[in-house]
């Protein structure tokens, strides 16, 4: 009887330190979900200004021109519709989301390269970039449970971002500039998708669907 009265406090101090973990766990996600978010309307915000310094024939086109070519990130292998994102693990997706974020940090201090908004803003993007990294981390290191950081598939060797978009800015190039913004919107979208995904599933909550 002794023993068991010896085990009561034991056993309420490891399920108060649980549910701390949890909470600070969904804190971070929270923070993490609402910065991308951010990220995201303000890609979107310099896409559409970007767009509006167009004609209408040169959005046509650009937007055509897009469609058939492909984004430096598309190397990163990450689910390809709203199925694979749903039976994708939580580590899954925050390991993608890490190596998306990674993608843009030194890219996007070359955002600043067509017009005033996009000056006034890429420090601010390059810095919540990496706050953004930095707290995806610290998902992954609180969601991996003992297991190796980089599975056989998280560990593949990726392009040297830097030198492909060096070449897309600075030069005056409209498609460059376009595909630039256009890239970054579309990997923002998709980061903010897996770290919802991510959060609602960490939180238990009945429907996480998409």
């Amino acid at each position: 009887m002794g023993q068991v009265f010896l085990l009561m406090p034991v056993l309420l101090v490891s399920c108060f330190l649980s549910q701390g973990a949890a909470m600070e766990n969904q804190r971070l996600f929270n923070i993490a979900v609402n910065r991308v978010q951010h990220l995201h309307l303000l890609a979107q915000k310099m896409f559409n200004d970007f767009e509006g310094t167009l004609l209408s024939d040169e959005r046509r086109q650009l937007n055509k021109i897009f469609l058939l070519d492909f984004c430096n990130s598309d190397s990163i292998v990450s689910p390809i519709d709203k199925q694979e994102t749903q039976k994708s693990s939580v580590l899954k997706l925050l390991h993608i989301s890490f190596r998306l974020i990674e993608s843009w940090e030194y890219p996007s201090q070359t955002l600043a390269i067509s017009n005033s908004l996009m000056v006034r803003n890429s420090n601010q993007i390059s810095e919540k970039l990496s706050d953004l990294k930095v707290g995806i981390n610290l998902l992954i290191k609180g969601s991996q449970d003992g297991v190796l950081s980089l599975d056989d598939n998280d560990s593949q060797h990726l392009p040297p971002y830097g030198n492909y978009y060096q070449n897309l800015g600075g030069d005056g190039n409209i498609r460059r500039n376009y595909e630039l913004l256009a890239c970054f919107k579309k990997d923002m979208h998709k980061v903010e998708t897996y770290l919802t995904v991510a959060k609602c599933r960490k939180s238990l909550e009945a429907n996480c669907t998409l």
